[in-house]
This record gives structure tokens, C-alpha cells and sequence, in this order.
């Protein structure tokens, strides 16, 4: 799988690709990031992309012209599956659009800054267009790192027990059952006994179990 990150600070996203899964990934050649200066794209010398808003109102507008260029260089090179533009009012992710955009092949990441980009991007350039949350970032690109992460982590071959990504949260529609490790008695605070059973079964019912009443307790509306 192949995302091309369009971003005018692009030293933001160096370091959440260099590191751990997402770099481990790339390594073994099972995906493949490509960031973009839009910067590369200006419209004058002085490196310009963005400018002031018709009608007034405070905040900087990134600029049409810049953002089709590049599109146009990346699509003269190979067909895209989807342009997504990480903005505020997006569509909120979760995990059923994370498992959709897993099975795309080449994926386009436009990130926002200042107060957004020219509404005609939006209407004429933009398939997908994803939030992270109900709340406002100084840019796109930390929403667009975990967009990437997110999908990258799920990807065949990415994880070393491909089975770990099935029984994370979200996956089932419910959350998470408390996992435990060694040692099985700390400070007199003791690990439930099923789980030194060795009953798979059993052991199985009970993370289900214990799954719904963490669903219940703090994420009910996942159960309607």
C-alpha cells in the first residue's frame, strides 16, 4: 500500500514514520510513505500557498493552484484509490473506515492548515474527507500520522501475531477486555484465576464477558 502525504510542514510528520511498527513496515516493503512539500508547488519565489480569504475574516486560506499541481505531478505517475483531506469537519474516524481504507491500494493524504483550504479542492479534488475528533488541530498533519498508523498497523504482515490486530478494541464493536501479565501476584493485587487456568475456552468466555462490561460501563452507545 502506497500514501502520499501532502503537507506544508512537512518536518512534522518526519519522526511518527521513522520509528516502531510504521518503520518496520516500510522496511519489509509492505507499504510505502511518501511525504510532499506543498511548499515545492508555490505560486511565486517567496514559497506562497496560501493567502487572504474573499469576504475578509482573519486566518489564511491554502490556495487552489499549489494543491492541484501537485495532484496533478502524483497522478500523472499512477491512479489513486482515494484523496482523503484530514479537516475538522470531516467524517469522525473509526475503526469500519480504518478496515475500508486498508483495502486501498494508492491513497492520497491532504493536510489542512490555517483556516482550510479553497472550498473548490473540497469540491472538485477530495474523495474522503476524515476528523479525528471534535476538536482543532494547528494542522492536518498529526491527524493524517494517525490516519496512517491506524490503517498501516492492520495491514497483512505488519504485525508479527497478525491475530493481535483482530482482538484490539473497536474490531468487534466492543472494547477491549484488561489483559495481565507477570508477575500473577504483585503487592498482594492478584490475576484473576481463569487466566492461569489454562482453559482456552473458558478463558476465551471470560475476556467476551469482561469485553461487554467494559463496553457497558464506558462505551454503551457501541452496543446500540
Amino acid at each position: 500500500m502506497r500514501f502520499d502525504i501532502i503537507s506544508c510542514q512537512p518536518d512534522l510528520l518526519e519522526s511518527p514514520f521513522n520509528h516502531s511498527i510504521l518503520k518496520r513496515a516500510q522496511q519489509k516493503g509492505l507499504v510505502e510513505v511518501h511525504i510532499h512539500d506543498l511548499r515545492q508547488f508555490a505560486i511565486n519565489k517567496h514559497g506562497q500557498i496560501d493567502d487572504y480569504a474573499f469576504g475578509g475574516g482573519a486566518g489564511m486560506v491554502m490556495m487552489i493552484e499549489p494543491i492541484d499541481k501537485c495532484l496533478a505531478q502524483l497522478k500523472a505517475q499512477r491512479s489513486y484509490d482515494a484523496v482523503i483531506y484530514m479537516t475538522p469537519d470531516g467524517e469522525t474516524l473509526n475503526q469500519n473506515k480504518v478496515n475500508r481504507f486498508s483495502l486501498l491500494q494508492n491513497v492520497i493524504i491532504l493536510c489542512g492548515h490555517y483556516k482550510g483550504v479553497d472550498e473548490r479542492v473540497r469540491e472538485h479534488f477530495v474523495t474522503h474527507e476524515i476528523s479525528i475528533g471534535d476538536y482543532v488541530l494547528s494542522g492536518g498533519e498529526l491527524g493524517a500520522a494517525v490516519l496512517t498508523d491506524a490503517i498501516i498497523r492492520i495491514l497483512p504482515g505488519v504485525l508479527n501475531d497478525e491475530s493481535s490486530a483482530l482482538t484490539d478494541s473497536f474490531q468487534d464493536g466492543l472494547l477491549a477486555p484488561p489483559v495481565y501479565t507477570r508477575p500473577a501476584n504483585y503487592n498482594g493485587w492478584t490475576v484473576p484465576e481463569i487466566l492461569l487456568s489454562g482453559d482456552t475456552p473458558k478463558i476465551d468466555q471470560w475476556r467476551f464477558e469482561q469485553a461487554i462490561d467494559r463496553t457497558k460501563q464506558r462505551r454503551p452507545d457501541l452496543l446500540h
